[in-house]
């Protein structure tokens, strides 16, 4: 898992190239299975990564506002539907061994969710449940929560899988480079909301985010920079009188009136109703 946070730390998602030979010092070792979501090493007592798709086939998602449900893998007709890959995700959560969980976010690019537990089957239901945090592990029933329990467990789940998954999408929409500057620095950059994620309408869309770098991110959120719907970069008039060193100069002064680089594909590029609210409030501040 440490190997994989390095790597992730340097881009927006993990390939499934990459993740077919992972060098840890003895060789390469395959983390992703060829054809099927769970993965279980032949010599691994439980398995090592499951595989999630939004868009797949299989009823998975969040589930209770707390936990994942994850489907048993399909088994051919006349089968125990318990058996095959499934088998060595119950021992993982027999033994209380961490999984990853690789969260498809385009065609062969992956976002690890680290360390995931299994914390429940539900046989009739053909799935399980995972605890996407180690500490939800230690909730006393994770399937039933009180209401301070759930509010907790729901800002967890946004941290470790809502938040980066919107980062990889509007990462990777933007070519890995700031709106504003352009600057193509992964661990510097953030994907920053339009209509804040506490609104009821701040969705988790690219069309919702920018690809900002840290410093960008931090003015557009002080309303020291405004991005109007006509896609033009804003600086606040006094910080454009003000005289200081050259971050001052070049990395905010020099980005008034600059156009915004967008997104290649048109449905990805900001919504000009979104940043026209947005930029009434940079505006009266």
């Amino acid at each position: 898992m440490d190997t994989l946070a390095v790597e992730f730390a340097g881009r927006p998602s993990l390939s499934r190239e990459w993740l077919s030979r992972v060098d840890f010092g003895w060789g390469s070792e395959r983390l992703i299975d060829t054809s099927k979501g769970i993965w279980n090493p032949r010599s691994y007592s439980a398995t090592l990564t499951i595989i999630s798709d939004p868009d797949g086939e299989y009823d998975d998602g969040n589930h209770e506002g707390s936990l994942y449900r994850y489907s048993y893998e399909k088994r051919p007709a006349g089968q125990d539907p318990r058996g095959g890959s499934n088998a060595k995700l119950r021992e993982a959560m027999r033994l209380g061994l961490p999984v990853v969980m690789l969260r498809k976010v385009a065609r062969g690019q992956f976002l690890p969710i680290m360390p995931v537990y299994v914390v429940k089957e539900e046989p009739e239901h053909q799935r399980f449940l995972l605890a996407l945090d180690e500490s939800l592990r230690f909730l006393p029933d994770p399937a039933h929560l009180t209401d301070e329990q759930r509010r907790y467990a729901q800002r967890v789940v946004r941290q470790r899988l809502h938040q980066p998954e919107f980062r990889a999408t509007v990462l990777r929409a933007y070519e890995e480079r700031c709106a504003v500057c352009v600057l193509k620095k992964v661990p510097l950059l953030d994907a920053a909301h339009i209509t804040a994620d506490a609104d009821e309408d701040g969705r988790p869309v690219v069309s919702n985010g920018l690809t900002l770098c840290k410093i960008h991110h931090a003015a557009y959120d002080e309303n020291i920079l405004g991005i109007s719907p006509d896609y033009v970069v804003h600086i606040n008039e006094d910080v454009l009188r003000e005289v200081d060193g050259p971050m001052l100069r070049y990395g905010l002064q020099e980005m008034d009136r600059r156009n915004l680089f967008l997104p290649a594909k048109p449905s990805d590029q900001p919504d000009r109703d979104r940043l026209a609210r947005r930029y009434e409030l940079f505006e009266s501040a």
